[in-house]
């Protein structure tokens, strides 16, 4: 039975996450099997057409868990453009796989994924939002260990490692958010609002950003992130590098106190942020192989995303979850572009690379902030928000590095081509640039949401604010290529190497955690949810034992 709280487009927001659920069970037939080009990529649509409706969307359905689905302006955002990036990858994945030999195998966890990565943008309460936030982390094991190979199981054991350390952490901060609502009320908006007044708020809020944190890739929590990207093959990479992270950026949005602040919390996690970008760009410079390099660069991105959270935490500003979601749209687009085009890079001979390299470029660059590009805008839009002191003078360093890192993926990218003049498949050139195209295109048409207009984008004072990092980039990138064989070897996961080490230690965290997850199970909800958990990482290691 559905709640009279369900608007018209109720019932198309439903089907974001019914309607991939359905095509997985459908899996069990046949007939589904032998169309799972058409499934795979249709399985968004929903997902767009109810962000493009716009509006207010709401949906509720009674039973055990109360699943609430509600959409506001960021999440609309987020969600799609998120559709957008998993229906491209959907029509990739068939002709990168040469006619789909590993869809069959990739097609029951790219369908798990892709519903917790579209509803989390849309989930309403506490349950609805941890079980969507928990399948988009655990599903997506399954596409990272696809190729089967020992490295690639290891980077998977890494991952799921992390992910559910990352649900430990939210598991405990829902909890104590639980708690604190005098009311029992679980709805995001009804926990956020008595957060404030929370005997555990400093706890909260901390857990909070660890648990997100562990998503967004924050130091010292991001060593999945390369392992994982180098392993999962380029179709999924794209749409978990683009829209799965982005779980992420929309928890921090949803459940940080932006409207009351919290000046320590949102100075501390504005130093987390930017050292996580200048940290991710340090390590980003000294690897070859373009696909850890995106890795390293998600992690600069998304320390910097941290850091305009933090900034608006600290300053109260009701207005920052719409500025971050628009600049986390610009990176998902961007980012999701980049991995589908190294995919056609690599089908494609030297000799032909110019139809995908300028491309490839502009894109690259527009994450530096090159203007008129989406990652331009994207600066535009969250620049008042860093100000002119030393946050803005960081975030312009940032833009800088950025800059270098993303001219050393493009040396990169150049040379992983192979020998010859082979053409790529059309129909991955025609994704590849569609997709490209579309990080430009997008947040155009998002940018007046931010509050800006043409005058702030196209003024002298704009392009040369967006112009002189990359040039600057551009001169480091020259030294870097003279000079960069000096740099130290550093693998992908770079600090998980001495960690190993820490073993006693992570033993005894281990310990700890049990104990308190023992606790935790007291709370009904909780043991709920924590069985969930639990019952979905068993399958997932089952199941990825088999092969």
């Amino acid at each position: 039975m559905i709640e009279p709280t369900t608007t018209g487009t109720g019932l198309l927001l439903a089907l974001t996450i019914a309607f991939p659920l359905i095509l997985a069970v459908s899996l069990a037939w046949r007939g589904a099997r032998d169309n799972l080009p058409f499934l795979i990529a249709a399985a968004p649509v929903p997902a767009l057409l109810v962000a493009i409706a716009g509006g207010e969307a709401r949906f509720a359905m009674p039973g055990p868990f109360r699943l609430t689905l509600a959409l506001d302006s960021p999440g609309a955002m987020l969600l799609g453009a998120a559709a957008i990036l998993w229906i491209a990858a959907g029509l990739y994945a068939p002709s990168y796989w040469q006619g789909g030999s590993k869809l069959p195998r990739a097609a029951l966890w790219w369908l798990l994924t892709l519903t917790g990565s579209l509803g989390v943008f849309a989930a309403d309460d506490l349950v609805s939002f941890y079980l969507l936030f928990s399948l988009v982390s655990l599903a997506a094991y399954g596409l990272v260990v696809l190729d089967g190979n020992s490295s690639v199981r290891r980077a998977g054991k890494i991952y799921v490692a992390f992910a559910v350390l990352g649900e430990a952490f939210l598991l405990m901060a829902f909890v104590l958010l639980a708690s604190a609502e005098p009311s029992g009320s679980l709805a995001i908006s009804d926990v956020v609002s008595a957060l404030p007044w929370s005997p555990w708020r400093d706890w909260t809020i901390a857990l909070l950003i660890l648990g997100f944190g562990t998503k967004m890739a924050q130091l010292p929590l991001h060593v999945w992130m390369p392992l994982s990207y180098r392993a999962t093959p380029i179709p999924a990479v794209a749409a978990l590098s683009g829209a799965a992270v982005k779980a992420g950026v929309i928890g921090l949005i949803r459940f940080l106190p932006f409207d009351m602040g919290s000046v320590p919390w949102g100075e501390a996690l504005t130093v987390l942020g930017f050292a996580t970008a200048f940290y991710g760009v340090a390590i980003g410079i000294t690897q070859t192989h373009p696909k850890v390099i995106l890795a390293y660069s998600s992690i600069s991105q998304m320390g910097v995303i941290a850091a305009v959270l933090g900034m608006g935490l600290a300053a109260s500003r009701a207005s920052v979850p719409t500025e971050v979601a628009f600049y986390a749209v610009g990176h998902l687009l961007a980012k999701g572009a980049l991995f589908l085009l190294v995919g056609v890079v690599a089908a494609t001979g030297r000799w032909r690379l110019t139809p995908i390299l300028v491309p490839a470029a502009i894109v690259a660059l527009g994450i530096a902030g090159l203007p008129l590009t989406g990652g331009g805008l994207a600066k535009i839009a969250v620049k008042d928000m860093l100000g002119y002191g030393l946050a803005g003078t960081l975030g312009k360093l940032s833009a800088v590095a950025s800059a270098l890192l993303m001219i050393h993926f493009l040396r990169q990218l150049t040379a992983m081509a192979p020998p010859g003049d082979e053409p790529a498949p059309l129909r991955l050139r025609i994704i590849g640039w569609a997709i490209a195209a579309a990080s430009i295109l997008v947040p155009w048409i998002l940018f007046p949401a931010t509050g800006y207009g043409l005058g702030d984008v196209v003024s002298p004072s704009a392009l040369f604010d967006g112009l002189w990092p990359i040039a600057l980039g551009g001169v480091m990138a020259l030294a870097l290529r003279r000079w960069g064989g000096r740099l130290p070897a550093i693998p992908p996961g770079d600090i998980l190497i001495p960690a190993r080490r820490l073993g006693p230690l992570a033993m005894a965290v281990s310990a700890g955690m049990e104990r308190t997850e023992a606790r935790l199970r007291e709370w009904p909800v909780a043991g709920a949810i924590f069985l969930a958990l639990v019952l979905a990482t068993s399958l997932a290691m089952y199941l990825a034992g088999m092969r």
